[in-house]
């Protein structure tokens, strides 16, 4: 965190990743509908195709397989004009929080030759190394090719492709409805920390901040759990069926095939040659 954002009063931090959040989100939108390489491709195509080469992430047991399909990824990504900040710097600075947990211990911990010897005792193995960059590698290759698949392609129509997959209705709809409606309680969450700022002046102390946010979070979950209850009934009173329903009817046409081909062989090529 900045120096600003450290000496910043607690509503104005939450204004701030209120509005991050909003932006980020906006942003991916606009991304998806840039002309690009994998924006041109069907949506069912894309999909296929990243679970092909997830599955050769995660069958292949050669690094420089899957160095290959991570140089791929981002090669993809620049035809599909995504910023390499997207691909690279978003998965790399959040990587070591989440397998930083595993890593460190199977460094010391897995059995196998020494590599080098470290002060209290701890000794670094050859075996622990691999296996620690087998899973580093694998984490960041298949969290770039779910992060193109999501910058490129509309969420609704992520949803939409879920079919070929033959994911259940009541799944898509709550993925839909939630994706929806978090976007729409950010906004309200976003208006309603304007609308509190605007009537004090000067700064709250640490108390009395606490009691604004605990207020703010309990007017937000009433709201929301109105607005369930108000969009079921709009749903209903509209002939919801249960099933998700998109206006753009998807249509393969001959380079939607090829890529599916291509992709698929690709990915088969890697498992074969990672095997």
């Amino acid at each position: 965190m900045s120096r600003a954002a450290r000496h910043r009063p607690t509503l104005e931090n939450g204004i701030h990743a209120v509005a991050e959040t909003l932006e980020r989100s906006l942003s991916a939108e606009v991304l998806a509908g840039k002309p690009g390489l994998f924006q041109s491709l069907d949506a069912r195509v894309k999909l296929w195709g990243v679970l092909c080469l997830l599955i050769a992430v995660g069958l292949s047991h050669r690094l420089e397989v899957i160095a290959a399909i991570y140089v791929i990824v981002l090669a993809l990504g620049l035809a599909s004009a995504v910023p390499l900040d997207s691909l690279v710097l978003r998965v790399w600075l959040a990587l070591p929080f989440f397998t930083g947990v595993i890593i460190l211990p199977a460094l010391f911990l897995t059995p196998g030759p020494p590599l080098l010897d470290l002060p209290l005792g701890l000794t670094l193995t050859r075996t622990g190394m691999m296996t620690s960059l087998f899973l580093l590698l694998r984490v960041s290759t298949s969290v770039s090719l779910s992060l193109l698949l999501i910058l490129t392609t509309p969420w609704n129509s992520v949803l939409s492709a879920l079919s070929i997959l033959r994911v259940p209705d009541v799944f898509v709809l709550m993925l839909g409805m939630t994706y929806r409606y978090i976007y729409l309680l950010l906004h309200i969450t976003n208006d309603m920390f304007l609308s509190r700022k605007s009537r004090h002046v000067g700064q709250l102390s640490v108390s009395d901040n606490q009691k604004m946010i605990a207020s703010a979070a309990g007017t937000l979950l009433g709201k929301s759990l109105d607005l369930s209850s108000e969009v079921y009934l709009a749903m209903q009173s509209r002939g919801f069926q249960g099933r998700h329903v998109t206006l753009r009817p998807f249509r393969m046409h001959a380079r939607d095939w090829a890529s599916a081909v291509l992709l698929s062989g690709l990915a088969a090529a890697c498992i074969w040659v990672g095997r």
